[in-house]
């Protein structure tokens, strides 16, 4: 392996979900599956499953690392055990698809309303002052008018569920 820190960020993605054992300095190892890697300093967020306890988060400075084996492929369990770690306590996640008609039926109700807005992508923009993002709620409404904020938040707030 080149060295770690010389790495590029698309080779350390390939570590991403992977089980893994870090050879690091001082003859120090750590095995875990990889949560992700810092770009700027290559340091390993290591995340460790353990049976009756809770899972353990290590970082291993990037600059310490000697080696890196993989051990065992994640899968899609892992990976979703890892996400939900991160993730705020009732946090939903939602699929593609999911999101797509979420976003289409915020489109509606706030053209229903009246309100400028338009499909950019991942982005709704209303009126070229304040942008809703995924998932599509007031708390990704985002504008410097805080009058315009709060008013098309609310209205977010109104719109009936699916």
């Amino acid at each position: 392996m080149a060295d770690w820190c010389n790495l590029l960020p698309h080779e350390w993605f390939k570590y991403v979900n992977q089980e893994v054992k870090v050879s690091a300095q001082e003859k120090q190892q750590y095995e875990g599956f990889v949560f992700t890697v810092d770009p700027v300093s290559g340091s390993l967020v290591l995340v460790t499953f353990e049976e009756k306890t809770s899972p353990t988060v290590r970082v291993v400075s990037g600059h310490a690392v000697r080696d890196v084996q993989v051990l065992r492929a994640g899968d899609e369990d892992t990976e979703r055990k890892m996400r939900s770690l991160f993730m705020p306590e009732g946090s939903v996640e939602f699929s593609t698809a999911e999101l797509e008609e979420r976003k289409k039926d915020l489109q509606a109700w706030l053209e229903k309303n009246l309100i400028p807005v338009t499909d950019e992508g991942d982005v709704l923009r209303v009126a070229n002052v304040l942008t809703i993002s995924a998932p599509y709620g007031p708390q990704q409404c985002s504008s410097s008018n805080e009058i315009i904020l709060a008013r098309v938040q609310g209205l977010v707030e109104s719109k009936p569920p699916l």
